[in-house]
């Protein structure tokens, strides 16, 4: 059968692969600690549960427009109010069936074939797969450890181009938790102001998971004048503990959501409707359950942090000021060889490490970053304290 170039070029999910490769294993009963996919290990509130099934219960089941219902309109329009300090019309806001599903939307109503779009890398590995699937190109911008992995504005003046449609922000960033300042985000927003026609989408979906005092930064808000021209991206999977929901939403300029709004009506119409309101009362939540679990993804952090610089030839170039993975580098052990298998990268590394200490984690290559892998400790400290253990001793056996 004859496939499309557009998906013939993309690259599988490595994150969802290993992931499964991991469980796999798990359910032939081997002893296997995954710490791959991005997703937290507390379960959501109960008080969203409980207005999602009430509304199964009563009947909430038919079609809804495909942005959504007014009560999970108002509730965006309420958070961007109340968390942004930014006022928008209802026009300029919709709910998508996850955060991913929001920036499909975006590129394939921005990129056309040949256009540009900047991700700075580390990326999140889908960004690059669903701009060529639109017929784009992604532009990738190295940034380095020395940055704390973060884009400057003169790297992103030089990576502009006259096809150069958008650039893209994730901060705080998925996978290394880098979080940029207020003074980084302006340097980026004074370039912009020069090429008015360049798109920013910022991946705001991190934006609650923040340590030692890291404040939140938003450039639309910090800069008014790229506000027409910003999409902000956002949902529910991370701060309140909902990724198997697939709850995203945006805001940006109204002919751009009407694109996507009408793109999305010919693909996959209104997220599920009993979902919809569940969405709308964990949005206009305070939110109070987040105080507790951000109390134990900090004391997580802080063991990952000490555990893999305490491991000789492991560094941390940039300590995550947000989300929640540690992306160290591991790449002083390549060259090195387990089981007679020479590890010449973050893959062999990862592999290895699953066969042979039944650890999963993500390879940086796919973000990226060869030289570093991402470990999320969006789990319990005492599987996070085997995992250094374990990741200690099988560094050692390399030889």
């Amino acid at each position: 059968m004859r496939l499309t170039r557009r998906v013939s070029c993309l690259a599988p999910s490595l994150t969802l692969a290993l992931s499964a490769k991991a469980k796999a294993m798990q359910a032939e009963g081997r002893d296997v600690l995954a710490l791959g996919v991005g997703e937290p290990d507390f379960d959501t509130p109960d008080f969203i549960k409980d207005r999602a099934i009430a509304d199964l219960r009563a009947g909430k089941t038919k079609y809804t427009a495909a942005r959504g219902t007014p009560e999970i309109i108002k509730a965006i329009l309420g958070i961007l109010s109340r968390d942004y300090g930014l006022k928008y019309e209802a026009s300029e806001v919709m709910l998508s069936t996850g955060g991913k599903h929001v920036l499909y939307n975006a590129f394939m109503a921005l990129v056309e074939e040949g256009d540009e779009v900047i991700v700075p890398s580390p990326f999140w590995l889908s960004y690059p797969e669903q701009i060529k699937c639109a017929g784009g190109v992604p532009v990738v911008v190295r940034c380095s450890p020395e940055s704390g992995f973060k884009m400057s504005a003169e790297q992103l003046r030089t990576a502009i181009t006259p096809r150069t449609v958008a650039v893209i922000v994730n901060s705080p960033s998925n996978p290394t938790g880098a979080t940029y300042t207020r003074d980084e985000l302006l340097a980026l927003g004074k370039v912009l102001l020069e090429f008015p026609n360049i798109t920013l989408i910022s991946d705001d979906l991190y934006q609650y998971l923040l340590y030692d005092g890291a404040e939140f930064f938003s450039l639309p808000k910090e800069m008014p004048e790229l506000r027409a021209r910003t999409l902000i991206v956002n949902g529910l999977s991370k701060a309140w503990a909902m990724t198997g929901w697939r709850l995203g939403w945006c805001a940006g300029p109204k002919d751009l959501l009407a694109a996507m709004d009408n793109l999305q009506s010919h693909s996959t119409s209104n997220v599920t409707t009993f979902c919809q309101g569940a969405a709308a009362v964990a949005l206009d939540s305070d939110r109070a359950f987040l105080k507790d679990w951000l109390a134990q993804f900090a004391r997580r952090r802080r063991l990952v942090i000490d555990g893999l610089r305490s491991i000789p030839g492991v560094s941390l170039p940039c300590e995550p000021g947000g989300a929640f993975y540690a992306f160290p580098d591991v790449s002083a052990y390549y060259g090195k060889s387990w089981n007679g298998k020479k590890l010449t990268g973050s893959l062999e590394f990862a592999g290895a490490a699953l066969e042979g200490a039944g650890l999963a984690v993500i390879p940086g290559a796919v973000f990226g970053e060869d030289k570093c892998l991402r470990i999320s400790y969006a789990t319990s400290m005492e599987i996070l304290e085997d995992a250094i253990g374990r990741l200690r001793k099988f560094c050692a056996e390399l030889k």
